[in-house]
């Protein structure tokens, strides 16, 4: 008795006194799906309610909306050959000093602001675009958006989430209004990755070739189609990219000024592969005079200048030791292995940007250490090359011919870096001779077609 005193007084003393609850009562679970839900599930395609509009994503990348209309719209021409008007999207809000809006294609911020400030602030860029979009439908085009989006992501970020991050579900949203709007059957294609669907690739291109089965010799007639879009290169613009998507398919391409104001193109000196690409399969010459005798050659070039190719091309077939930083790091491992191979008696290639008197000078002094001559090659490949390149060897991991290192897109920071610190090279510094090397594309004839589109 005492004992079972002794546990009630404990059990007291750890839990307070309250009213104790009554036993749980199971609840009756109640089904969110309704009749109407569950009826349209069993009903046959030509009896579910109609959707104007679906959304699908390709290669966790692309993101396609099309949109249709029903009754479909019976007043379009229907020509013996498709012919395609293409659009840029936008939406931001970039004022030139002619006060006109310069950065929007189709749409523009309502408030003003350069970017958005949620999926309700956009305005069409001019009053005549929706009108002008049903005129291109009901003469027979094919109306498409191709869209930039790198700031729409897929998905939500962070441990267990799940369902559309903020920004799809912001652009959706306001896609959906713009075409509701627009009500014309037509399909917007967004990139929202840096990868082969990001403009002026022409990945969301051939997608929309074999969604509307255009890939078909003979049915799309390129000559006739068009594509329109603001980043056209000129001095206010932010990028090239629209121009160039247009040139790597071969469209006739138009900025929303020329399209929609009949105003005419500024003038644009483009940057054009083409022009870069040797004639023929190799150099008349040899760009690198061959040393007879053991020596040191430190290259200097920018990130994407061609200095690794120069090497493989010119210096490895004449036993050249390469030493390259990427790949040892550090500027003391690069000195203590290019020391091993000029005591061995080989010749050494540096492979490295080499931007600053300052960095050529550990260079200069290594070579007179071990009482070799050191040659300086310069090249001067454009920034525009550098970037172009950099941009097509990150898109083609697999093919050896642009890529043998697998290397990955370097960002701006690289160049920007190179840049600030870029002195051009003088024999003052103690080189021997230096070799001014002005790049040219050379490659066989599938690797030329590759490098000779736009890929920035």
């Amino acid at each position: 008795m005492a004992r079972e005193k002794q546990m009630k007084r404990t059990h007291s003393s750890v839990f307070p006194k309250r009213e104790i609850s009554p036993p749980a009562t199971k609840r009756k679970i109640e089904s969110t799906t309704t009749r109407e839900a569950v009826a349209n599930f069993f009903k046959p395609p030509s009896k579910k309610p109609f959707q104007h509009l679906a959304w699908r994503t390709v290669d966790n990348s692309c993101l396609v909306a099309k949109y249709s209309t029903r009754p479909p719209v019976d007043n379009q021409v229907v020509p013996v050959k498709k012919r395609v008007a293409a659009f840029d999207l936008s939406g931001s809000n970039f004022l030139t000093r002619s006060l006109l809006p310069k950065d929007g294609t189709l749409i523009l911020t309502k408030s003003g602001n350069t970017f958005p400030r949620n999926e309700h602030d956009w305005k069409w860029w001019n009053h005549c675009v929706p009108g002008r979009i049903k005129e291109l439908y009901s003469k027979g085009y094919q109306v498409v958006i191709v869209t930039n989006q790198k700031k729409v992501l897929l998905k939500k970020v962070g441990k267990g989430a799940i369902g559309d991050s903020k920004s799809l579900t912001i652009f959706k949203s306001k896609v959906s209004v713009i075409l509701k709007d627009l009500d014309v059957p037509l399909s917007v294609y967004a990139a929202t990755e840096y990868d082969e669907y990001r403009k002026p690739r022409m990945g969301m291109w051939k997608l929309m070739l074999d969604d509307y089965d255009l890939d078909v010799e003979g049915v799309l007639d390129l000559e006739g189609s068009i594509f329109v879009g603001d980043a056209a290169g000129r001095p206010a613009d932010h990028s090239c990219v629209d121009r160039n998507f247009a040139s790597n398919i071969g469209l006739k391409f138009y900025t929303p000024e020329e399209f929609f104001l009949g105003k005419p193109q500024e003038g644009v000196e483009a940057f054009n592969p083409k022009n870069f690409i040797l004639d023929g399969t190799s150099r008349s010459s040899l760009p690198f005079p061959e040393s007879h005798g053991q020596e040191l050659v430190i290259f200097c070039g920018s990130p994407g200048a061609g200095k690794s190719t120069f090497f493989w091309k010119y210096l490895e077939p004449l036993k050249y030791k390469r030493v390259n930083q990427d790949i040892l790091k550090t500027r003391p491992k690069c000195l203590s292995v290019a020391a091993e191979y000029l005591q061995a008696g080989d010749s050494v290639a540096v492979d490295n940007t080499n931007a600053d008197p300052e960095t050529r000078a550990y260079w200069v002094k290594l070579a007179k250490d071990h009482d070799v001559p050191i040659r300086c090659v310069y090249l001067s490949t454009p920034a525009s090359i550098c970037a172009h390149n950099n941009a097509v060897r990150a898109a083609n991991p697999r093919l050896e011919s642009l890529n043998p290192e697998k290397r990955t897109f370097l960002p701006d920071v690289a160049f920007r870096s190179f840049a600030s610190r870029f002195e051009k090279p003088q024999l003052s510094e103690g080189f021997e001779d230096i070799i001014h090397i002005d790049f040219q594309f050379e490659g066989d004839p599938i690797t030329r077609e590759l490098w000779a589109q736009h890929w920035v």
